[in-house]
């Protein structure tokens, strides 16, 4: 079932496909209820009739070298590679065995991107990547783990798509001009314990 049949799918924004789920990302503004049975429909009619989910390239022998680097990003960046330091091996064998099957159970998966002056940089994929807990994913939980058990790593950031970054800013800047409103709205509710009394 290519993934153009799901995002075909009015409120559908991304599709994202692991080793053994997939996740299906909806608009803020679109309802579950109406997205839900043609997404389950899809998904349901492929396993059914035996199509093909996910179509994997096999990729030859010495592969990677090719044209612009072609084929690089097909591997798993959490795979072993004989030019990677100690420091790093230890690093993916950490995602790899303890953070990958947490992520990957909330529908999600994660890259490495690098480890530069201590910092582990990573990238999160599928659920996990729109999800508002994912900074205190990385924070408290994969910064905190690799930090204890390697002493070289100093912490972790985030990297984010072009298009995360723009959406980022411009969300900012929408928080700002909410901040710079908030004095004219008036109150919803009156009094102590209400939405808009700050204690």
């Amino acid at each position: 079932m290519p993934s153009t049949q799901l995002m075909n799918i009015d409120g559908v924004t991304s599709v994202f496909y692991g080793a053994d789920f997939i996740t299906v990302t909806k608009a803020a503004d679109a309802n579950w209820a109406h997205i839900r049975p043609e997404v389950f429909a899809l998904i349901t009619e492929a396993i059914t009739s035996g199509q093909t989910i996910v179509n994997v390239a096999e990729r030859k022998e010495g592969g990677g070298e090719g044209e612009s680097g072609q084929g690089v990003e097909e591997r798993d960046s959490l795979e072993y590679d004989e030019n990677d330091s100690e420091v790093v091996g230890m690093i993916k064998e950490l995602l790899e065995t303890r953070v990958r099957p947490a992520i990957q159970e909330d529908g999600g998966d994660i890259e490495f991107k690098g480890f530069e002056d201590g910092y582990v940089m990573l990238k999160l994929r599928g659920a996990c990547r729109t999800c508002d807990s994912s900074t205190v994913t990385l924070k408290n939980g994969i910064e905190g783990m690799l930090m204890h058990y390697i002493e070289e790593v100093k912490g972790v950031h985030q990297v984010l798509d072009q298009e995360e970054e723009i959406a980022l800013k411009e969300f900012a800047k929408f928080e700002e001009k909410l901040k710079a409103q908030k004095g004219e709205v008036p109150a919803s509710t009156v009094g102590k314990g209400s939405l808009d009394t700050v204690e």
